[in-house]
């Protein structure tokens, strides 16, 4: 008997291979044939006039800034809210600001409806901030639809893969394809590795990126020199997108404004309304965490009277992430079943010098049988993540035992003479990841893998679950379901006026009240051009740097960031004063996150208008004195408020990888330079790197092993 197995064994792998090289060879003429472009960059799909678009990419040619209407500020949007009431209430009232809240508000304004978004935080301050920043079908979740014969499984990859395409058309300037390379160590699973990544290619179709193709040893090598050769066959190389997710987030939300919607961040849910003689749900209670006090001066904090105020809706959608339950139970009491599984996903940041500036890489084999991810972003290097129950709270902390775990996963695959080192790691962070059990399933115990919609006996729409890939599919289900449920009116949207009118329509076609989200320009892609950040320089006189970074993080607003930067009083750079020396970020992203995006608090300005918080924790402490006395001359903040920004924004930045005990360090000892020497003091001085933008294999070594 033992010897029929050990038989079995040594038949079952070459039959695995030619299985695998057998159904490659069927896709393989469709894989490679020519195919489409993808309509991320298409100018002539879906009727794009192919003037208009030469237009938009003329934008950089503009003697001028151009003029964009502005958004209604806080106190407007605010105010806004408290009109919401009985017989001119809100078609729909989202709770919560995350990538599928912000997303199905603009779904629902887009369609001509009344719509209204409240978020505790700020927009993007839990899981959506928190991502593994990947735009992506999911390769592992082919495997598994592959491997467990699991159609849902199927279902999330195609539709992924079918979003992401999305993401490069309406926010071009926030995403990217990134390629990633799979490395092989075991020459019998290059078949395996090819067929599976050709899959993924085919279920792309159309909007597929870029083919996936093969390396050999030598090629691989050259492509990340930092990996390690014992052993190495090749690599396969496949295409995802990448994107900055905060940034889109925040995008989403400013585009839901721009098309008629009230959102407000720093606003709490603490109350259903509900209807008497229905028992359905009509609004809700809501108190604004950041309210005018006396003097003009704004205060955080509790309090009735002006703070706290009800608002009406016609329905009402919890789109609250890790959070749902806790809505579901302000609506059924304490005793409801919860439905989300919280999980933890740890990920860590290094410098850039770790990896390619243009190549992301993959483990699939880790100890545990976990994936790890490897990619660039932002200039510097992303590692995780990790997946491992856990609590609920607003700032989860990341655990020293998942950062190790993350760092002795890396370091089994770059090469042996790179020291990875505890000091290194310049930030890190732990999201969470709200996977879901369907309350009206048999089976309780059995979790959704993509996203649930359930709504309640009040008529309260919970949607959970699914990631940040899929936001907008999600969003658009939410809308469908609440215009079924609550006898909505869609109907045509007037043109917002908030492009210059050499451009037309934004690509989608009339706004006829149905979904046209999968094609609506988010704010900041309208005049955006690969080239805008020349005329930024030519213009301003900002450094290439930073010009570079403001074009791809605001898109043709980066236009009005750069006026709002001060003079630096030196022959060049004319215009922006950098926030932190290492990194490209400037005052007058302060000023603008303040002025037109709706940033209350220094958290919102550090981690997620601008994102130094997720780059380099010690950075953005250092940066933090002047972040705070920006915010204070545009929001008048007393001696008091500037204090307890400085002590909960440290707060948070523990959150990020700052040591606990560097928790009570002053603003007084920051400014002094106490910062620097901690990094001297613990050899750490990675902690000191700026963003890299290439690979410079000596420097690396000296710095990796000759400290």
């Amino acid at each position: 008997m033992a010897s029929a197995r050990s038989s079995m064994r040594s038949l079952g792998r070459p039959f695995l291979i030619g299985t695998a090289v057998g159904i490659g060879g069927i896709i393989a003429y469709r894989s490679y044939s020519p195919r489409p472009t993808s309509h991320a960059y298409s100018v002539n799909k879906d009727g794009d006039d192919p003037s208009t678009v030469g237009a938009l990419n003329a934008m950089g040619g503009f003697s001028a800034p151009p003029k964009f209407p502005l958004l209604p500020n806080r106190e407007e949007q605010i105010n806004r809210l408290r009109a919401g009431t009985e017989g001119n209430e809100y078609d729909l009232l989202v709770i919560g600001g995350g990538a599928t809240g912000s997303g199905i508000a603009l779904d629902a304004a887009s369609r001509g409806l009344k719509v209204a978004m409240v978020e505790r935080d700020d927009f993007s301050s839990g899981t959506s901030s928190k991502s593994t920043k990947l735009v992506h079908g999911g390769v592992r979740y082919l495997e598994k639809a592959l491997k467990e014969l699991d159609y849902s499984q199927y279902q999330l990859v195609k539709e992924a893969l079918r979003e992401r395409a999305v993401f490069l058309t309406t926010a071009p300037h926030l995403s990217m394809s990134l390629p990633i390379m799979l490395p092989v160590y075991e020459w019998w699973k290059a078949p395996y590795y090819w067929v599976g990544t050709k899959v993924y290619d085919f279920l792309a179709g159309k909007e597929n990126l870029e083919s996936s193709y093969f390396l050999t040893r030598g090629k691989a090598l050259e492509a990340f020199p930092m990996l390690k050769g014992n052993g190495l066959a090749g690599a396969l190389v496949y295409y995802d997108g990448s994107h900055n997710d905060s940034r889109m987030n925040v995008s989403i939300a400013l585009t839901a404004a721009l098309y008629g919607a009230a959102i407000a961040n720093h606003v709490e849910v603490n109350g259903l309304i509900k209807d008497p003689a229905t028992g359905k749900v009509t609004g809700v209670k809501v108190r604004d965490l950041v309210h005018q006090s006396g003097g003009g001066r704004l205060g955080r904090g509790g309090g009735a009277g002006e703070s706290e105020f009800v608002v009406k809706a016609k329905g009402v959608i919890n789109a609250t992430g890790p959070f749902t339950d806790s809505i579901r139970k302000l609506d059924q009491g304490e005793t409801t079943q919860e439905i989300v599984a919280p999980s933890s996903g740890v990920h860590i940041v290094l410098p850039g010098y770790y990896s390619p500036a243009r190549m992301g890489l993959i483990d699939p084999n880790t100890s545990d049988g976990r994936v790890i991810f490897f990619l660039p972003w932002q200039g510097n290097t992303i590692a995780g993540t990790t997946d491992a129950p856990t609590a609920i709270t607003p700032h989860p902390l990341p655990r020293e035992e998942e950062i190790n775990w993350i760092l002795n996963e890396i370091r089994r695959y770059l090469a042996p003479d790179i020291n990875v080192r505890r000091g290194d790691v310049l930030a890190a962070w732990s999201g969470i990841r709200p996977l879901v059990k369907d309350p009206d399933a048999k089976n309780t115990e059995s979790l959704v893998r993509n996203h649930l919609i359930n709504v309640s006996d009040s008529g309260l729409i919970t949607i959970a679950g699914g990631k940040w890939t899929t936001y907008r599919q999600m969003a658009e289900e939410a809308v469908d379901e609440a215009v079924k449920q609550f006898n909505l009116k869609t109907g045509p949207v007037a043109r917002p006026d908030h492009v210059p009118t050499i451009l037309e329509w934004d690509s989608a076609g009339a706004i006829d009240g149905s979904c046209k989200t999968d094609r609506l320009k988010l704010i900041g892609a309208h005049c955006y051009s690969k080239t805008l950040f020349i005329n930024l320089i030519q213009h301003f006189g900002v450094e290439t740097e930073v010009a570079q970074h403001l074009a791809g993080a605001y898109g043709d607003r980066a236009w009005a960031v750069a006026s709002l930067s001060a003079p630096t009083e030196q022959r060049f750079p004319v215009r922006g004063k950098r926030l932190s020396a290492l990194y490209p970020f400037i005052d007058g992203e302060v000023r603008y996150a303040v002025r037109h995006e709706y940033a209350q608090t220094a958290v919102d300005v550090i981690a997620r208008r601008t994102r130094l918080a997720f780059l380099n924790v010690q950075a953005a402490l250092e940066a933090l004195p002047g972040v705070i006395d920006i915010m204070s001359e545009e929001l008048k903040w007393s001696k008091e408020r500037k204090g307890k920004e400085w002590k909960e924004t440290v707060e948070f930045l523990v959150s990020m990888g700052l040591p606990e005990k560097r928790v009570r360090v002053t603003r007084r000892e920051v400014e002094g330079g106490i910062v620097g020497r901690w990094g001297v003091d613990e050899k750490a001085f990675s902690r000191h790197e700026g963003p890299r933008d290439a690979y410079d294999p000596n420097l690396s070594r000296i710095r990796n092993g000759g400290v």
